[in-house]
């Protein structure tokens, strides 16, 4: 079984296209993405529409539920409520009921076992998963989740490591990587019975396309910098 993997697309959409393209001529079985497809970048409709063109399956961000229910969402320093409030005046009613009925977890029935996807930590996108634990701290999480592969979105870097009999996986992010080097981000996960292969994607995009689109529609430009860049000057 071949999973392609991605995740905080961010409203950009030359970067999803790209990425979707990249996966595509791989040739993967399935498709998988953790979160975060709003956000920051100037193409929210046009990602939301392709990602629901391709029926993809997609768990929810935590910048997709600020923006799906404004009720409820958490007060983050930098502009990020300033951009979700000018993307959600982009979206139709019929795109805003799409984000609200996304999966918080998704679980999927592979050769090595359960996965279970899902953005930041289960039931909580708004918060970092731990990436770096010690095993002995992590592997209680693992049977909790009764789960042999356990990927996760939100670092905006590509991550990966076997713990014990199990793997931790998270893809990084397709619309702001913050790895250092522009681009896209995606992974490839073979898997057999008895081993996981990840295969870390970077996917050229015309990143000149989107940070054009963000300086005309006035959105910050902290923004255009970190995409430009492959990582933040400043806190977003």
């Amino acid at each position: 079984m071949r999973l392609g993997l991605f995740s905080d697309v961010h409203a950009n959409f030359p970067a999803l296209e790209a990425t979707l393209g990249a996966l595509d001529d791989e040739g993967v079985d399935f498709l998988l993405c953790l979160g975060d497809v709003v956000g920051y970048g100037p193409h929210p409709r046009e990602v939301v529409q392709l990602l629901r063109r391709r029926n993809i399956v997609c768990t929810l961000g935590s910048s997709d539920a600020n923006l799906a229910f404004p009720f409820a969402k958490t007060e983050r320093e930098g502009v990020a409520d300033e951009i979700l409030n000018w993307t959600r005046e982009q979206l139709t009613d019929e795109e805003l009921h799409w984000l609200r009925y996304l999966p918080v977890t998704y679980r999927l029935h592979t050769p090595f076992g359960r996965l279970r996807g899902f953005h930041g930590l289960p039931y909580q996108p708004e918060k970092r998963f731990p990436l770096s634990k010690p095993t002995a701290e992590l592997l209680p999480v693992f049977e909790r989740l009764a789960s042999r592969i356990v990927v996760t979105g939100g670092s905006h870097v590509p991550f990966h490591r076997q713990v014990g009999d199990y793997w931790l996986i998270d893809p990084g992010s397709v619309g702001m990587t913050l790895g250092g080097e522009p681009g896209a981000d995606a992974m490839i996960l073979t898997i057999a019975e008895d081993a996981v292969e990840v295969e870390t994607l970077k996917i050229d995009y015309d990143i000149g396309q989107t940070v054009f689109d963000v300086q005309a529609w006035g959105l910050p430009d902290v923004v255009a910098q970190a995409i430009r860049n492959g990582g933040l000057a400043e806190e977003l």
